[in-house]
C-alpha cells in the first residue's frame, strides 16, 4: 500500500544518503523512481542530490510555484515511476504538500520526504507542519549533540560561535553556519548569547 512518509532529522544526521539509499534499492529491482529537490539548496551541484559522504544523484527542482501533483503524474505516465522521493522537503507549500498527498491516494505512488522538522529557532517549517499532519509514516534520523546526547535542534551559528537569535528563517548553508544540538545545549547556549548582547547593548 502506498504511503506519505516524512524522514526527519537536525542537519547532519545524513538525510540525503538515506534518501539516495532508497533510490538505489528500488533501482536495483528495476524500478524507475524520480527524485526532486528545493532549488533553494545550493550548497552542492544545483539540480543534484548530494551526502556529505560523497554520494549524489540528478534531481528535479522545485520552487514554491511548482505544481508537484501535474509535474508528477506526468512523469508516472510517460517513464512508469515507481516511487518519489523528495529531499529538502521543509521548503514544500502546504498545498504542495497535499498534492504529495494526492500522488498517494489518486496515483498509488509511495512518496518520501526527507527534511528539517524545525528551524534554527525551534518553530516548525510549513512543509515540515503540513508533514506532521498528513504523512502516514513519521521516521525520525537520529544524529548527535556535541555533548552525546541525541540533537533535536538546529542551532544557527554567528561571529565567535555565539547562536545567532534573529533572523530570516531561510538562510541555506552547512556546517559554517549550523550546528545541531539537543534541547539541552540549545538552551543554555541561547541563554548566554542573549546574556552577551544585553551587555553589549549596556555599552552602545
Amino acid at each position: 500500500m502506498a504511503k506519505l512518509y516524512f524522514y526527519f532529522s537536525a542537519m547532519n544526521a545524513g538525510k540525503s544518503t538515506v534518501l539516495l539509499q532508497s533510490a538505489y534499492n528500488y533501482k536495483e529491482r528495476g524500478m524507475q523512481v524520480v527524485i526532486y529537490t528545493s532549488h533553494l539548496d545550493n550548497r552542492f551541484q544545483t539540480g543534484f542530490v548530494s551526502s556529505r559522504i560523497g554520494l549524489s544523484s540528478q534531481a528535479n527542482l522545485f520552487n514554491d510555484q511548482t505544481d508537484m501533483y501535474s509535474d508528477i503524474k506526468k512523469q508516472v505516465l510517460e517513464q512508469n515511476i515507481r516511487c518519489v522521493l523528495i529531499d529538502e522537503c521543509q521548503f514544500l507549500s502546504k498545498s504542495q504538500v497535499i498534492d504529495l498527498a494526492r500522488v498517494v491516494d489518486e496515483l498509488k505512488i509511495p512518496v518520501l520526504t526527507y527534511g528539517l522538522r524545525t528551524d534554527y529557532m525551534g518553530e516548525l517549517f510549513e512543509g515540515s507542519q503540513s508533514l506532521l499532519a498528513l504523512a502516514e509514516e513519521l521516521i525520525e534520523i537520529k544524529t548527535i549533540c556535541e555533548c552525546g546526547r541525541k540533537a533535536t535542534m538546529n542551532a544557527r551559528i554567528g561571529a565567535q560561535g555565539k547562536l545567532m537569535l534573529s533572523g530570516d528563517q531561510i538562510d541555506i548553508g552547512g556546517n559554517e553556519k549550523y550546528v545541531s544540538l539537543c534541547r539541552r545545549c540549545y538552551f543554555v547556549k541561547s541563554s548566554v548569547s542573549q546574556a552577551e548582547s544585553k551587555k553589549q547593548g549596556d555599552y552602545v
